[in-house]
């Protein structure tokens, strides 16, 4: 299933996408598409429901962040091997974990703000996990069952914050519009080979990232298990996995993305993105 939300910002209504790409209105089902009803026994039952029975969304509607009401925005950095290459860092032993602030996450075609005194705001196209069931010391080859879907991030990264500021990746990774998610939440058996799909993103119509999910250093399941070995998931929180080469700070020189830049971007089976950059207002 590719599940959405929608509707302006912070009146998101949950909806299904139906066989022929309309939106169908999940609020008689599902209060959100948060928390439990992420669950295997929720998504199941919605899988049964047969979608022209349930009412259309308006045309043309805003779509918002795919989940809603995130708990944790966990991020792990140089999980592609390529990508640690194009950096000159070495291939971690171990993920590398940081957060996002919830409250950065927008939907796919939000705007993208850039926070005041930024000069070296970058783009970083990702898959992202979001939990379906409370996942705490789970092994790595259970770990898949407790993924209520993927989606498409945009983890957008503010260098200077990032690497600059005392070393703290969350700096740079938080501000407000710096994580739009969706424009699907697609539930795993739509997706097959979650490790086997193709990825994208352009800036001002450039190709600027190409790559593959079949590079990551630390699968999905691995990364699942590796994160609930050292806090307690819970349904709704999301895991961005990292990102292939391409990236702004990599080039020589460094490109970063500027007012009026747009970023269009996605993933296979995921579907796409596309953001315009705006400076900070006032």
């Amino acid at each position: 299933m590719k599940l959405v939300r929608y509707g302006s910002a912070g009146e998101e209504r949950p909806g299904l996408v139906g066989p022929d790409g309309t939106i169908r209105d999940l609020s008689g089902e599902i209060a959100d598409l948060s928390g439990p009803a992420l669950s295997r026994a929720s998504l199941a039952a919605i899988a049964k429901l047969d979608p022209a029975s349930l009412p259309k969304a308006p045309e043309g509607v805003r779509l918002g962040p795919c989940v809603g009401d995130v708990g944790h925005f966990i991020a792990v950095g140089l999980n592609y091997a390529d990508h640690a290459a194009e950096t000159g860092a070495p291939i971690p032993a171990e993920p590398i974990l940081f957060s996002k602030a919830p409250s950065c996450i927008v939907g796919p075609n939000d705007d993208v703000v850039l926070p005041k005194g930024s000069q070296k705001t970058d783009w970083e196209v990702e898959l992202a996990i979001v939990v379906g069931e409370r996942a705490h010391y789970v092994a790595a080859n259970e770990a898949l069952d407790y993924v209520a879907g993927y989606c498409v991030c945009n983890d957008v990264s503010e260098r200077e914050f990032q690497m600059e500021r005392g070393g703290q990746w969350m700096k740079g990774k938080s501000a407000p519009t710096f994580g739009p998610l969706g424009p699907w939440l697609v539930t795993p058996d739509e997706v097959g080979d979650v490790q086997a799909l193709s990825m994208f993103l352009d800036v001002n119509g450039e190709r600027m990232q190409t790559g593959s999910t079949t590079t990551m250093i630390f699968s999905c399941a691995q990364l699942v298990s590796y994160i609930s070995h050292f806090m307690a998931l819970e349904p709704g929180d999301v895991i961005t996995t990292g990102t292939p080469p391409g990236v702004g700070l990599g080039m020589k020189p460094p490109r970063f993305v500027k007012d009026g830049d747009v970023m269009r971007l996605g993933i296979e089976k995921l579907g796409q993105q596309q953001q315009r950059v705006r400076a900070f207002p006032g």
